[in-house]
């Protein structure tokens, strides 16, 4: 009784349990904001369906690579310990004319990737899955600033060429 009693009250088991809890809910977190911002670029696609056809080629273009030099670097602390990422990203997208014409906003894009690599936690970025969404979501926010600005998604797709934590 006296053991039962011991492991009950031992703090180490309910901080690992609160550790467990808040990385359970954060990956929760992350899919959920995933998904939703999928949904959105995904339904406002949709709500313009004549446009598209209009403006769309019969055959799909060949790929554009564009990288983003020079590397991004972000640092973040965990547990009182100074974190770093360095990510290196290409852009893919279909059309040069306006992947040019995306250039002159390429300050804006960087300042959004900047803030929102700063703010991702270490242990989420540690797995694939963490680094997945994170790719996901900084497509979105490339896209969002090509929508804004040039009134079409200009990047399909960001592929991250070097991922490093330190």
């Amino acid at each position: 009784m006296a053991k039962s009693d011991a492991a009950i009250k031992d703090p180490t088991t309910k901080g690992k349990l609160k550790l467990i809890i808040l990385i359970v809910v954060a990956l929760l977190l992350a899919v959920g904001v995933s998904v939703g911002a999928t949904w959105y670029f995904m339904h406002s696609a949709q709500s313009k369906p004549a446009e598209v056809a209009q403006t769309a080629p019969v055959g799909k273009q060949p790929a554009i690579y564009e990288s983003m030099a020079p590397a991004f670097v972000a640092n973040f602390n965990q547990n009182g310990r100074q974190r770093y990422m360095q990510v290196s990203i290409t852009m893919l997208a279909r059309n040069q004319a306006d992947l040019d014409a995306l250039k002159v906003h390429m300050p804006v894009i960087r300042n959004n990737l900047v803030m929102l690599f700063s703010g991702q936690d270490f242990a989420t970025l540690a797995s694939p899955v963490g680094q997945e969404m994170l790719k996901q979501k900084a497509t979105a926010s490339v896209q969002e600033v090509a929508q804004k600005e040039l009134g079409k998604v200009v990047v399909e797709q960001l592929l991250f060429t070097n991922f490093v934590l330190q």
